[in-house]
């Protein structure tokens, strides 16, 4: 009888680990995605990452106005769509995650991130965001976790001059 409970708790933290990974892989292959937005990306790829009935939003005053909300996965793929073109809205894309925190529950997860992002536009302006990630996922029958609810609140947002330059690396001589 306790050897069996010892067994239950190890699978229970067994499965949390593994509910992690996936949900880690799941938001870092979303941003990759996002990163490369044009008239070539796979959409399906983006939207097999949201569960079904999944919610995507910008939140508190900046990002509310900026992207709105969308509550069906219909409205959702309609919004990455609009920045699907041959000339894409964006030259440079990345997108950084960090601060992460995945709370497990049975069949949902919680989970924030702070995240960089560093753009340039097919306008030639330049812009770096810094936004908190919220987002909860839900374990589909087949295992798998799917983004539930998608929600980014601006933390501070300016444009740049530029991002690249042919200036030398500073970087210690070799003798």
């Amino acid at each position: 009888m306790k050897h069996d409970k010892e067994m239950q708790k190890i699978i229970t933290r067994l499965e949390h680990l593994e509910a992690e990974s996936a949900i880690r892989n799941c938001i870092n292959l979303y941003m990759e995605i996002c990163d490369a937005l044009d008239a070539n990306t796979d959409l399906d790829a983006l939207m097999n990452l949201f569960d079904t009935n999944s919610i995507w939003e910008g939140i508190g005053e900046k990002y509310a106005k900026s992207f709105g909300r969308y509550e069906t996965s219909k409205q959702i793929r309609k919004m990455f769509q609009s920045y699907m073109h041959k000339e894409s809205h964006f030259v440079m894309n990345a997108h950084f995650v960090s601060s992460e925190q995945i709370y497990i529950e049975k069949n949902s997860a919680k989970a924030s991130w702070l995240m960089l992002q560093t753009s340039t536009f097919r306008d030639g302006r330049s812009h770096l965001n810094a936004a908190k990630l919220q987002v909860k996922f839900k374990r589909q029958k087949d295992g798998t976790w799917k983004i539930k609810h998608f929600q980014t609140e601006n933390i501070f947002s300016r444009p740049v001059d530029h991002w690249h330059s042919d200036a030398e690396l500073p970087v210690p001589k070799i003798n």
